[in-house]
């Protein structure tokens, strides 16, 4: 299953106003994700250390990547002679959001909104969890109508990276 969605011109974000395609991601793609992936992170995520992010980066293609049920690429063909490059992911295990992640010369462009648009299609209810310090993801998530449920003092792997928990709720008239 795939759709297309315009890419709105976003100030700032020349160039941005091709056509966005999302579509299931395959293990061909792994690659280049999680190359998406690092250089997500180098831009939000101050507050690892390298060493951590390289730990990460290698988790990511060997573990996250291909561990979720399912993985969603988001592309951008600028011109109809252009091939496609994925611009953001996201993967999930049901209604759980266990990662979502855009090329940071796309952030603010519509790119992580049409993914979880993509999800909330699928579901009523969704959840996912944030790092606290990572201030900028906290926003966003808010203005897609999460709102924060519970906190974790460490992330999934136990180390001290506290999560915000947050959940979505279809609206009942929807």
């Amino acid at each position: 299953m795939s759709i297309n969605v315009v890419a709105q011109p976003v100030a700032g974000a020349s160039g941005l106003a091709g056509k966005l395609g999302i579509r299931q991601a395959t293990g061909a793609d792994h690659e280049a994700l999680s190359l998406l992936w690092r250089r997500s992170v180098e831009a939000t995520h101050q507050f690892l250390p390298p060493a951590e992010v390289e730990r990460l980066f290698e988790d990511v293609r060997r573990l996250y990547l291909p561990g979720v049920e399912s993985l969603w690429v988001a592309e951008l063909s600028e011109s109809p002679s252009a091939g496609a490059r994925p611009v953001g992911f996201m993967g999930c295990n049901g209604p759980q959001v266990e990662m979502l992640f855009v090329d940071p010369a796309c952030f603010r462009c519509g790119i992580g909104a049409a993914l979880l648009a993509h999800a909330k299609a699928a579901h009523k209810r969704l959840t996912l969890d944030v790092n606290e310090q990572n201030p900028q993801a906290l926003t966003f998530y808010e203005r897609q109508g999460f709102g924060i449920v519970g906190r974790s003092a460490q992330d999934g792997q136990g180390m001290p990276y506290p999560l915000l928990h947050m959940a979505w709720q279809r609206p009942e008239n929807s």
